[in-house]
């Protein structure tokens, strides 16, 4: 599999999204599918302190075991787990990693970011945490989540000739356009990774949904008091769902190869990170890096799904 650049660090094109482990995968099923990810040529792997209730981060290293050396490792501070506040201090982000480490049985994260912008803390006194971090050699590199294109600026200012994030990670898919509006061009202009999270929009964009027929059982957006339904199981998204399943299929291929392709030919992307439940779901995805969109595909997309407007 082809990598690309965040920071300093080299990352498949096609990540692991860890965010299933230790909810909707247990730690026998949290290894088959890191397994399958390293035999499919998967090198990123994203999680967070927050997934599973910190479980994630237990079975992923627990999964990786002798293999952490191959691979880039993500995980993600700020949320609120069990119970505690989270957020951006500088000692908290210092112990929240002690805790991550521990959890990933490892002495060193390629990738720590800031999970959501935490109002109450300076980015300044965050980003100094960070790189005290960096240079004690247990963080590799830095990035942020959830972050607008002013956050990203300000963060660039906040510690002149200081530490940087060198990646953001923010939702976009087919569906979801709005990066386009400011931060994607943020990201180019700084130098900065975009990594896109929710890339099939909660698996809407993976072919097993259609405007003509039930939902199918046992998925996400079908559990029982599902917080994403409401949002993309509606009327609307479907019909434009099927017209992207229509357009992909015509040229040979799959929603799913469309929506990563898509993603991969916007400059700023470094990695797109799906998550998923088999292998099977695992190969697909690492499979559906080799559709080179057209400009004429590209022009069809933006018929059916117009880009945002200010």
């Amino acid at each position: 599999m082809k990598t690309r650049a965040i920071g300093g660090l080299r990352v498949s094109e096609v990540g692991l999204g860890c965010n299933n482990f230790g909810g909707r995968l247990d730690a026998d099923r949290t290894a088959d599918v890191v397994h399958a990810a390293l035999d499919a040529g998967i090198t990123f792997f994203d999680t967070a302190d927050a997934y599973g209730e910190t479980r994630s981060e237990e079975y992923l290293g627990r999964a990786l075991g002798s293999r952490r050396a191959q691979v880039v490792l993500g995980t993600k501070f700020g949320m609120p787990i069990q119970g505690g506040s989270g957020g951006a201090s500088p000692a908290y982000v210092k112990r929240a990693l002690e805790a991550s480490l521990r959890r990933l049985g490892t002495d060193y994260v390629d990738l720590y970011q800031l999970h959501r912008p935490d109002p109450d803390v300076p980015i300044a006194e965050t980003l100094g945490a960070l790189g005290d971090l960096v240079q004690a050699g247990k963080v590799r590199e830095i990035g942020s989540s959830n972050f607008s294109a002013d956050q990203i600026r300000n963060a660039r200012t906040a510690r002149p000739g200081g530490p940087r994030f060198v990646a953001v990670q923010n939702e976009y898919s087919l569906l979801k356009r709005t990066p386009e509006l400011d931060v994607l061009r943020e990201c180019s202009e700084r130098g900065v990774a975009f990594i896109p999270y929710f890339p099939l929009a909660s698996g809407l964009l993976t072919g097993k949904y259609h405007p003509s027929a039930p939902p199918p059982s046992g998925t996400r957006l079908t559990e029982p008091n599902s917080r994403l339904a409401s949002r993309f199981l509606n009327e609307d998204q479907l019909a434009i769902v099927g017209r992207l399943d229509s357009l992909a299929r015509e040229r040979g291929h799959s929603p799913l190869e469309l929506a990563f392709a898509w993603l991969l030919g916007r400059p700023p992307v470094a990695s797109v990170i799906a998550g998923a439940t088999s292998p099977a779901q695992v190969r697909a995805n690492a499979g559906a890096t080799r559709w080179a969109l057209s400009a004429a595909d590209l022009a069809e997309i933006d018929r059916i799904v117009p880009p945002p407007r200010a």
